[in-house]
C-alpha cells in the first residue's frame, strides 16, 4: 500500500508568492516597452505632411539579388536638368555608366591609386528600377574612397507640382568583398546621416536650394545592414531640398520647414545614440 503523500509545505510556496508582484510588474514593463517601441513611437515619428503620397512607399533599395540595399535618406524636388545643374554647382559629378572600359578603369585606379572622379557606381534598385541618376564627390586620390548618391524618380508630380526624386547617399570607405555574396564591392561607412547632411549642405552652400524639409525614411535605426553586409545607423529621416527653378542662384538662406515636435524630440534623443555609436 502506497503511503500517503506528505502535506504541502506552506513555507515553500511563500517565496513564489512574494515574487509574484515583481514578475507581474516586470511583465507589464516589458509589454509597455514593446507597445511604445514598436507601435506608439513609430506612429508618432512617421510624418509625410509635406508629401503624403510617400506614406505608402518603401524607403529601402534592393540589390540585384533582392537583398535589402541602402536606405533612402535624401530627396530633391526639381527637373532632371535642374538636378544635373545643381549637383554640378555643388561639386558632385555624374558617374560614368558601367561598361567593360569603365569597369577596367575603376579597377586600375583603385589598385594603382589613380584618379577617376567619375568612376561608375554599381546598380541598386527601387521599385524594380535601377537608379535614374548617380553622382559622386572625390574624397581621396582614387575612387576607393568617395562620397556618392543614387537617385530615383519617385513622384512625377509632388505636392509642389515638381518631380520628386529620392536617393541613397553613402560614403565608400574601402574596397573588399560582400559579406553575403563574396563579390568585390565597396564597403560603406556606417554613419549615413553624415552623407545625407553633407549633400544637403553642399547644395545649400552652392545657393541652389529654395527651401528644405524632412519626411520619414526607414525610421530610427541603431543597427542595420545593407546589401553588402555593411552595418549602418540613421535617425531615419530623409532630407529633401527644393531646388531653385532654372538653376538660379538663391541669394538668401533657404528656409527649413520644421517637422512635427515629436520628430524634433526623437532626433535630439537619437543624436546622443549616434554619438555613442561613433565612439564604438
Amino acid at each position: 500500500m502506497t503511503p500517503p503523500s506528505p502535506p504541502p509545505n506552506p513555507a515553500r510556496r511563500r517565496p513564489l508568492r512574494s515574487a509574484r508582484p515583481f514578475i507581474v510588474a516586470l511583465a507589464a514593463l516589458l509589454a509597455l516597452y514593446v507597445g511604445v517601441a514598436y507601435e506608439v513611437a513609430p506612429a508618432l515619428w512617421r510624418h509625410y505632411e509635406r508629401q503624403p503620397a510617400l506614406a505608402a512607399k518603401s524607403m529601402t533599395t534592393t540589390t540585384a539579388l533582392g537583398l535589402a540595399g541602402d536606405a533612402l535618406n535624401v530627396g530633391l524636388e526639381g527637373s532632371r536638368d535642374g538636378i544635373l545643374c545643381a549637383m554640378r554647382a555643388a561639386g558632385w559629378r555624374p558617374a560614368d555608366p558601367i561598361t567593360f572600359s569603365s569597369s577596367f578603369r575603376i579597377a586600375d585606379s583603385v589598385l594603382l591609386r589613380r584618379a577617376y572622379p567619375t568612376a561608375p557606381i554599381s546598380d541598386l534598385y527601387y521599385d524594380g528600377r535601377r537608379q535614374d541618376l548617380a553622382f559622386e564627390k572625390a574624397a581621396g586620390v582614387s575612387p576607393k574612397e568617395r562620397h556618392h548618391v543614387r537617385f530615383w524618380l519617385v513622384l512625377a508630380k509632388s505636392d509642389s507640382d515638381e518631380p520628386l526624386w529620392l536617393g541613397s547617399a553613402t560614403f565608400d570607405r574601402s574596397v573588399g568583398v560582400s559579406h553575403y555574396t563574396g563579390q568585390v564591392t565597396h564597403h560603406i561607412a556606417p554613419d549615413i546621416d553624415a552623407e545625407r547632411d553633407l549633400l544637403a549642405d553642399d547644395l545649400a552652400a552652392a545657393k541652389m536650394v529654395a527651401a528644405s524639409y524632412w519626411v520619414t525614411g526607414v525610421g530610427a535605426t541603431v543597427f542595420a545592414r545593407n546589401g553588402g553586409g555593411d552595418p549602418y545607423f540613421t535617425d531615419g529621416e530623409i532630407a529633401v531640398s527644393r531646388l531653385s527653378p532654372g538653376c538660379k542662384v538663391v541669394l538668401t538662406a533657404p528656409p527649413t520647414l520644421a517637422p512635427p515636435p515629436a520628430v524634433v524630440a526623437k532626433n535630439a534623443a537619437f543624436g546622443w545614440l549616434k554619438t555613442l555609436w561613433r565612439l564604438l
